[in-house]
């Protein structure tokens, strides 16, 4: 398996559109019950600010196209009764969305149930060779992975979380360190708030450092630009696991080599 993808920030930088920033992108969040919140919305208030300055066009994707709640209906993942539950208005259901330039596929407990999420693992197989770039958030790297997006990549996901979604993907090598990881069009992110970290580098990568520097200030958001080293990584025992298995702590990390796609206009 190629090493590759825990990038310095510094390579990203380097890496911007020559052209002017492409217009009319079009952005796509996929939402199932029981998503986390912050997984989905994170990213996108970042993009709604940078909707102002250039055009952008999202759509809300669930499986049905009803609106989406935070909480799965499913018992097993519904253990008390809190009334929290925010619902989102979809605008389209995966047989009605429209092409695609991006796909941000967020994590949340209702990816464990296997036969609700199943639509979705199929509409991420079947969107994925036609988009431009695919962003994972948390967990949604397990979705990603039994998709079979991530076979022969490296990607990283949720820390607590981080053996279990690495059984969905027997044929990646996880990155139990890394805050995201870049492998080609295939952007993954740590847990929850990392997505916001991810998103802010990938704007850096489309539209340039100026770009996603404005929108973490204007945020007041205090950006994590390092993406080798997630400090949630030493809360939790885990460690690499390549191919399905899981290196020893004390297994020399090996020195990355990035694997970023260069930025391009966007080819509809």
């Amino acid at each position: 398996m190629r090493i590759s993808s825990v990038l310095l920030g510094a390579a990203l930088a380097s890496n911007v559109l020559s052209e002017t920033s492409p217009l009319g992108l079009r952005l796509g969040m996929l939402l199932y019950p029981g998503y986390q919140a912050l997984d989905a919305w994170g990213p996108l208030d970042f993009l709604n600010i940078l909707s102002f300055r250039t055009q952008l066009n999202l759509t809300i994707i669930s499986p049905d196209g009803l609106p989406v709640p935070i909480r799965t209906s499913n018992p097993a993942f519904t253990r008390s009764n809190s009334t929290v539950d925010e619902v989102v208005l979809a605008t389209h259901s995966f047989a009605n969305a429209p092409p695609l330039d991006v796909l941000f596929v967020p994590g949340g407990v209702g990816n464990r149930d296997v036969a609700a999420i199943q639509s979705s693992i199929d509409f991420v197989r079947a969107t994925y060779p036609s988009l431009q770039y695919l962003i994972t958030v948390c967990t949604g790297a397990g979705i990603a992975a039994r998709a079979g997006v991530l076979d022969g990549r490296n990607a990283t996901t949720n820390k607590r979380a981080f053996y279990e979604m690495a059984n969905h993907g027997p044929r990646t090598w996880w990155h139990s360190k890394a805050r995201w990881v870049v492998d080609g069009n295939v952007w993954s992110s740590s847990g929850v708030s990392a997505g916001m970290d991810v998103t802010l580098a990938w704007i850096q990568h489309v539209w340039g450092a100026t770009t996603a520097e404005d929108l973490a200030v204007g945020a007041e958001y205090d950006w994590h630009r390092d993406p080798s080293w997630d400090p949630f990584f030493g809360h939790y025992n885990i460690s690499d696991v390549v191919n399905g298995v899981t290196m020893a702590p004390s297994a020399p990390t090996p020195t990355p080599t990035p694997n970023i796609a260069k930025p391009r206009p966007f080819v509809r």
